[in-house]
């Protein structure tokens, strides 16, 4: 007689059990969906500003390309090559800021903000050290670096005088990579947007007035952006000074804090070269097909370096994000922002593709009024669009992997990437002569080869576990 009230009974336990579980789940459910809008919110808030700041930085080099490019297509070509050198030391010096901001990040995991603005001070005096060397060793060898690309007479002028005057700028340009590094590592992109848009604007007006005002050609372009860069440091320095004052972090070297970041820039360093090899080798083979080919490439690869730098906004996010999670010692929410980062990136890649194709009938007249130069440029933008997709997601993982101070993996696999695209081009410029082989062969080939080696790196939570275990270096 009981039989029947105790099955009851069991039946109403169940039901509550099945009840309080179905309740669970949609608990797990909630907090995952506040994690994943807290992580966006996060990347949003991080990545607008830079974005923002990224997009401004590479018009220093479209606004040069766009006024010189008016003057004829030998002061294109000079500003190819001469832009080329000048932005391989650059794109080796980058490591400046990638280098100090998980250090920076890291440390504000751990709740030490003035280790976090030291380790930023020893990246600005790296970038400091750094550029007198290049000062003292690069000088004397600038005009046999323009001579390597064996330009025309008419080509190798201009590009003297912009690399004569813009190597005296690069203590400048240095510094505001450190700093750029060290305010990213401390959650913030705000400030380097504003500087960022000021010395785009300063640098567009100064272009105008020494290019056509004072009738200074080419050498007039550099002018300009040495004088604005010079003024962005300045601005720099004086709120890391403050920064360091208000947290009471010490302004003086480190040298052992300098040395270790040193240190652990050589990997970034070597996968920097390797990255700059692929653009001198692009660069290489476009001038030998002659200088209509080697101007649309050059409009073509500043173009590239905007969008880059713009799809780059998603990675600055990831290094800054990653950082703090890691200081933090906290590798779910690491894996979680990864995640996310990586969806972000293909869906911004398409996006930003299909504007590109989109304004692909009326970009080139923009860059260009050689009509030779134009229509080349009209085969190449299509191929740069489609690529965009995959560009998009090797940035973002080459954000996230920096942001674990992964180094040594970025640089091996750029190595890999590096070798394949070389190889890739000898049947390329035997089978597929000429400027649009050339190009997809960077756009899809080269990019293509750092998504399989990058995407190999995060296929499991392998790499989080060793950057939760090497902690704070």
């Amino acid at each position: 007689m009981c039989s029947a009230p105790f099955t009851g009974y069991i039946r109403s336990i169940a039901g509550l059990a099945r009840l309080l579980a179905g309740d669970a789940g949609l608990l797990v459910g909630f907090v995952r969906l506040n994690r994943v809008a807290a992580i966006d919110k996060d990347i949003l808030r991080l990545a607008l500003p830079a974005l923002g700041a990224l997009i401004a930085e590479p018009i220093f080099l479209l606004s040069d390309t766009a006024m010189v490019g008016h003057l004829g297509a030998d002061a294109l070509g000079s500003l190819a090559i001469a832009s080329t050198i000048l932005q391989t030391v650059l794109g080796l010096m980058i490591f400046l800021a990638y280098a100090t901001t998980p250090r920076v990040a890291k440390r504000m995991g751990a709740g030490d903000r003035s280790g976090a603005i030291t380790a930023g001070f020893d990246g600005i005096w790296l970038a400091l050290c750094t550029s007198v060397i290049l000062l003292a060793i690069g000088l004397p060898l600038l005009g046999r670096a323009i001579a390597a690309f064996d330009p025309t007479p008419g080509i190798t002028g201009g590009a003297q005088a912009y690399l004569a005057i813009s190597w005296w700028g690069l203590p400048f340009m240095l510094v505001v990579i450190a700093a750029t590094g060290l305010l990213r590592g401390l959650q913030d992109t705000r400030t380097p947007l504003i500087v960022a848009a000021a010395g785009c604007i300063a640098n567009i007006g100064l272009n105008a007035f020494f290019i056509y005002g004072l009738d200074m050609g080419v050498a007039g372009s550099a002018l300009g952006t040495v004088i604005a860069q010079a003024g962005m440091c300045s601005i720099y320095v004086l709120i890391a000074i403050r920064a360091a004052k208000r947290f009471d972090a010490s302004l003086r070297p480190h040298w052992a804090g300098v040395l270790t970041s040193a240190k652990t820039s050589g990997w970034l360093l070597l996968r920097n070269a390797s990255l700059r090899a692929s653009l001198i080798i692009l660069v290489f083979l476009a001038t030998a097909l002659g200088t209509t080919e080697l101007a649309a490439i050059q409009v073509a690869q500043s173009i590239f370096f905007a969008l880059a730098l713009a799809l780059d906004s998603l990675a600055i996010a990831g290094q800054a994000m990653i950082g703090l999670q890691l200081g933090r010692k906290d590798a779910e929410a690491v894996a979680a922002i990864n995640r996310r980062l990586c969806l972000w990136a293909l869906m911004f890649g398409v996006l930003v593709g299909a504007v590109l194709l989109a304004g692909t009938g009326f970009i080139p007249r923009a860059f260009s009024s050689d009509p030779e130069v134009v229509e080349t440029l009209r085969t190449l933008l299509p191929v740069l669009a489609l690529s965009m997709p995959i560009a998009g997601y090797v940035f973002v993982l080459d954000g996230v992997l920096m942001g674990a101070e992964d180094a040594r993996y970025l640089a091996l696999a750029q190595l890999v990437a590096v070798a394949g695209y070389a190889l890739l081009l000898i049947p390329v410029t035997t089978q597929w002569p000429g400027a649009l082989g050339l190009w997809a062969s960077f756009c899809v080939g080269f990019i293509g080869l750092r998504g399989l080696t990058l995407g190999w790196r995060v296929r499991n939570r392998n790499w989080i576990h060793r950057a939760v275990e090497k902690g704070i270096s």
